[in-house]
């Protein structure tokens, strides 16, 4: 008989004990439910329509920090619509927008050097961590004599989440089909050799030496000596020389060809 209302007192109090148990949690989701509805923080699904027009590489050619910023910026109208480099499909977000798609200029890199490693000469060889940044710090600006070109070493190769520089005998080469233009590369280059420039341009001067032309010469077999022999041939005046160095202006370039064909250095190359 004591053994029977024991039991019974047992399984009471444990129904009674998973009531309150359930009947708390139940009210502390009906609050959980109306403190989300009450708190939550209304959001435009159109950043969501945005955010699927990109490409989600996050590579911060926009100038944000990814793609989901990029999208929540072009919708606030802190950006265009064209804002992505990387491939966005401006046609798609402006349809989202409801406003007028702006045609974008392809952009590639290009790399303002030729001294492979068979053109220039050194001041020793390096051993170290594959690096143009660490390399850039060691006294005398890098192993080559030239302290204004490509390392060679490989920063611009790292940051670039497409794939499309490569080094090929001491010199960045990059692959004008795999570059979108994010600009990372450009970033990184510690002597600023890598620029933008549009994908139908048609020449640029393969060099950044600022030194005369026989200081270049007995450092590097194909850099510019700044003898402005193709600024003299150039029948548009396309080609200025300044600072030992010349440079051509992709607005006025037809891509005739005859600087290249009359640099002696072979340092003008098509794009």
């Amino acid at each position: 008989m004591f053994n029977t209302v024991l039991l019974d007192f047992s399984v009471n109090g444990v129904l009674v004990a998973a009531g309150v148990v359930g009947a708390t949690g139940l009210i502390i989701g009906i609050l959980l439910c109306i403190a989300a509805k009450k708190l939550a923080v209304k959001t435009d699904e159109r950043v969501e329509k945005v955010r699927g027009c990109l490409p989600g590489s996050n590579c911060g050619g926009c100038g944000f920090t990814g793609c989901d910023a990029c999208a929540e910026a072009i919708v606030s109208g802190a950006a265009p619509v064209n804002a992505c480099t990387a491939g966005g499909d401006s046609a798609a977000i402006a349809e989202v927008l409801g406003t007028e798609a702006v045609a974008s200029v392809k952009k590639v890199a290009f790399v303002k050097c030729s001294g492979t490693c068979d053109k220039v000469t050194f001041k020793y060889r390096y051993n170290g961590i594959s690096d143009c940044r660490k390399l850039a710090l060691i006294p005398g600006h890098g192993e080559k004599d030239c302290s204004f070109g490509c390392m060679g070493y490989g920063s611009c190769v790292s940051v670039c989440k497409f794939g499309a520089i490569s080094i090929k005998d001491g010199v960045a080469f990059v692959d004008k089909e795999k570059c979108v233009g994010c600009g990372a590369c450009t970033k990184v280059c510690p002597n600023h050799l890598i620029e933008l420039r549009p994908y139908e341009s048609w020449y640029g001067v393969a060099c950044s030496s600022h030194e005369k032309g026989k200081a270049v010469k007995d450092k590097c077999n194909a850099g510019c000596i700044g003898c402005g022999i193709c600024a003299k041939f150039c029948p548009i005046d396309a080609i200025t020389v300044t600072d030992n160095v010349a440079h051509i202006d992709q607005d006025k370039c037809v891509g005739c060809g005859t600087c290249e064909e009359k640099c002696p250095q072979k340092v003008v190359k098509i794009l």
